[in-house]
């Protein structure tokens, strides 16, 4: 929640300015550290905004002062991660469906972000750097599900086609949720997952 003008009580995105002698991804560190407790951070570069106008200050500086923004996403495990509530701001999670108006372009900049999300799981193995070491196939099909819609694959297809990609490993393990029957855990095999990472794969 931004404190002060220009949109003053918006909410807006974490940003930060960067440091002398700072490296853009030092600064998304940095300021994620600020705001969030966990242990297994993915980040990655999304894209740098920049459009004429973005920031309402542009028009108040006589010297043509811009303001670009260079975004990043980052990926966490949601049941490890705390946010850090300080004396500041407010600072909360919102689901994508339910975000407000937000400040400056950051609706556009969070849009852009879910879609590349989208088109990094298709072709990627992003996905387990956010599930825990050994997983189900349910909760990996739960992830993207979350991230592409309900509509995106049956379960059944979704199943059979990343078995088919042999690289994820049974552990022999099964584990007991609820009433159903027992499910088997996976490991992604980084190593079977080599000699495929620069061929083209469509995970989903």
């Amino acid at each position: 929640m931004r404190q002060q003008e220009p949109f003053l009580n918006y909410w807006s995105l974490p940003g930060t300015l960067v440091r002398q002698g700072e490296s853009l991804e030092d600064a998304a560190y940095r300021i994620m550290a600020e705001k969030i407790k966990v242990n297994n951070l993915y980040l990655e570069q999304l894209y740098t905004f920049g459009g004429p106008q973005r920031d309402p200050r542009e028009s108040l500086d006589s010297y043509g002062v811009r303001y670009l923004s260079v975004s990043y996403f980052a990926l966490v495990r949601f049941e490890e991660a705390e946010l850090i509530a300080d004396r500041v701001a407010g600072i909360a999670w919102y689901p994508i469906k339910q975000v407000p108006q937000l400040a400056f372009d950051h609706n556009e900049i969070l849009a852009y972000g879910h879609r590349r999300l989208k088109n990094k799981l298709e072709y990627s193995p992003v996905a387990f750097d956010v599930l825990p070491e050994t997983f189900t196939l349910n909760d990996l099909y739960q992830l993207y599900t979350t991230v592409l819609g309900e509509n995106f694959s049956d379960y059944s297809n979704f199943r059979a086609r990343l078995l088919k990609l042999g690289f994820l490993c049974d552990t022999g393990i099964k584990v007991s949720r609820g009433a159903g029957r027992p499910a088997s855990l996976y490991k992604f095999d980084a190593e079977a997952f080599a000699p495929l990472k620069d061929k083209p794969l469509v995970f989903i």
